[in-house]
């Protein structure tokens, strides 16, 4: 399934940047100028996953398939977005079709990028996006509640966007949201502000290892959980050098452990509910995403439907019994194998084969 993730923030804040680092192109333009973007650029990118290179190499197969991650780079929005200003209507609709919302954040003072505001101030732009966002929700919320509209609508969702109306009027948390409905359907409802949102602080070269005054007073705002650290700018340098040895080389000289998309992606998948589950053999080896507490039958109806619809067993490896044992003979020797049927209860990390009637 993936996961699509739109990045959104104020003009020249580095999305376009950030966007060309993550999908290793410069696909979108990254001009010194608000609104230099205004149709979505979207990218798909494989997602890196060592236990997939092995698996490929134990099973000897011909072919290894990544899941992917989409990643939506949507023009800068600007205060009034939601009645229209900076093309704002347009931009807030790209916002509805991701799953995830990248919020990425200006924490870096440059003479020579303009910034829209006379001053760097990462909380405020946030707060200024989250108000658009908000704004737009409440006049979808009253389209949906009038008289006309409000008989299309069951009585959960009826009960959702009342709930979500009062908490915005009154100012409050939505993350209190959480406590009385369910993830999916908050996803699913097409609000702005329920979406579950990661927060990118972007700052210069020499703010990398230690962070600096912006994102220590965002952090201290918003909390480290869903905050990710990174510089767009460098970000882009490491993916343009095709070398691994000169990556790692770069990365060691910035005292870098982790790029960023690899730590985009681990925080997408928590904040998401999301994991990995593997097929491998000698065609191919095979990565793919799923939802966490997700059945058997949900997992192979990734693969294609006809595998849900007449699932019988699903023969399941642990991914390091897998690999202890080098592959599927063994490791059926050894006892590792089961067959676990309709109730069972995909983990992380497991390799699976499934029967079923077609």
């Amino acid at each position: 399934m993936g996961f699509k993730c739109g990045i959104v923030g104020l003009p020249n804040v580095g999305k376009s940047t950030l966007f060309n680092a993550l999908t290793n192109s410069s696909k979108a333009q990254a001009e010194n100028f608000p609104f230099c973007t205004i149709d979505p650029n979207i990218g798909l990118v494989p997602v890196p996953d060592e236990r997939l290179d092995n698996l490929v190499s134990i099973s000897n197969s011909k072919k290894k398939i990544y899941t992917t991650i989409t990643f939506v780079d949507i023009a800068g929005l600007v205060k009034g977005a939601s009645k229209g200003e900076g093309l704002g209507n347009k931009f807030l609709s790209h916002i509805r079709e991701v799953d995830a919302i990248i919020h990425m954040i200006r924490c870096f003072d440059s003479d020579d990028i303009q910034n829209v505001n006379l001053s760097i101030d990462p909380v405020r732009d946030l707060e200024i996006i989250e108000t658009e966002m908000k704004l737009a929700d409440l006049e979808s919320i009253q389209k949906r509640l009038d008289k006309k509209n409000k008989k299309n609508l069951n009585e959960k969702e009826k009960k959702l966007l009342e709930k979500v109306m009062e908490i915005i009027n009154d100012d409050k948390e939505l993350s209190i949201l959480y406590e009385e409905f369910e993830k999916k359907d908050l996803i699913n409802s097409g609000l702005l502000s329920t979406k579950p949102k990661l927060y990118v602080c972007n700052l210069d070269e020499k703010s990398i290892e230690k962070g600096n005054q912006y994102t220590k007073n965002f952090i201290n705002k918003f909390g480290e959980k869903n905050t990710i650290i990174v510089s767009a700018d460098i970000e882009n340098q490491i993916n343009q050098l095709e070398d691994q040895i000169e990556k790692d080389n770069f990365m060691k000289m910035l005292n870098i452990k982790v790029t960023g998309l690899n730590n985009l992606i681990k925080k997408g998948y928590d904040l998401l509910s999301l994991q990995t589950f593997f097929t491998s053999g000698p065609e191919e080896s095979r990565a793919w995403t799923i939802n966490k507490n997700s059945t058997a039958p949900i997992a192979a109806g990734e693969i294609h439907t006809d595998f849900e619809k007449g699932f019988i067993r699903a023969e399941t490896v642990s991914y390091e019994d897998f690999v202890e044992n080098k592959g599927w003979l063994k490791s059926k020797e050894a006892g590792k194998m089961r067959l676990e049927g309709k109730d069972y209860i995909v983990k992380d990390g497991d390799v699976l084969n499934f029967r079923f009637n077609t």
